[in-house]
């Protein structure tokens, strides 16, 4: 990842500087870590990395609530929610205790839910040391959306994506499922999901590099937030060698 490489840099080159034999290799490794990390935490570039990733699919479009569905989801009848992470704090709410990635995502799959009262909710993420599971969190927080029970199904018990392809292959048994998760995740986990054998419609959600149309000095800046985007651009840049090294991209 992104800061870890350029910290790892920064020490091998401050080691060959203070005890090695290569002071010129110390000092060039000491440029490569901050020149990368200038780049990683700029605004322009984190979001050119991250864009080509949320563009590869379009999301659902904005439709009336009660209305028909729109064509893309039309006939799905599951709707599959990946996990993105949560919290477990006392006294918070359910939608409160998710990520921000994981609230993005369910509140898409309630929205894509209500156009098909016919269709299951099918909620994924495991729990850790006897604690609530996040599909158990991801649960409360759509029946409090509106979303009744009956409709929903638990995966508890997948730790990755590609477990949770597995899982949804198994239940949805070759219906057509409306697959929810994040925009820049939403190509690795489309390799996945059609490896397993999934008839799926991507329907991504968490879009993170919306950026004003016009252009504005400040877009040229740098920020934590720019480090961020870059480190989930790597991470899936990387998983995806990975899917096409395997054959399943």
């Amino acid at each position: 990842m992104p800061l870890p490489l350029c910290l790892a840099l920064l020490a091998c080159g401050l080691v060959l500087l203070r005890f090695g034999r290569h002071p010129r290799l110390g000092r060039r490794l000491l440029l490569a870590a901050v020149v990368l990390l200038a780049l990683f935490s700029n605004r322009f570039v984190s979001t050119h990395l991250l864009r080509p990733l949320e563009e590869r699919y379009p999301a659902i479009p904005e439709f009336a609530a009660g209305g028909p569905a729109p064509e893309p989801i039309e006939g799905c009848r599951f709707v599959a929610v990946l996990g993105g992470g949560h919290s477990d704090m006392s006294g918070l709410s359910a939608t409160s205790q998710l990520s921000t990635s994981a609230l993005a995502r369910a509140v898409e799959a309630v929205r894509i839910a209500r156009v098909l009262p016919g269709a299951r909710l099918i909620l994924s993420g495991p729990g850790a040391g006897g604690r609530p599971s996040l599909a158990s969190v991801s649960a409360r927080a759509a029946e409090s959306l509106g979303v009744s029970p009956e409709r929903i199904v638990l995966v508890e018990t997948a730790r990755d994506t590609e477990e949770e392809s597995l899982a949804v292959a198994r239940l949805s048994g070759g219906a057509r499922v409306a697959l929810v998760t994040s925009a820049w995740h939403m190509p690795r986990a489309a390799g996945l999901f059609r490896k397993a054998g999934v008839v799926f419609v991507p329907c991504p959600a968490d879009f993170v590099s919306r950026a004003d149309v016009r252009f504005r000095w400040f877009d040229l800046g740098w920020d934590s937030e720019s480090l961020e985007r870059s480190t989930l651009a790597v991470h899936e840049y990387l998983g995806l060698l990975w899917l096409w090294l395997r054959g399943a991209a």
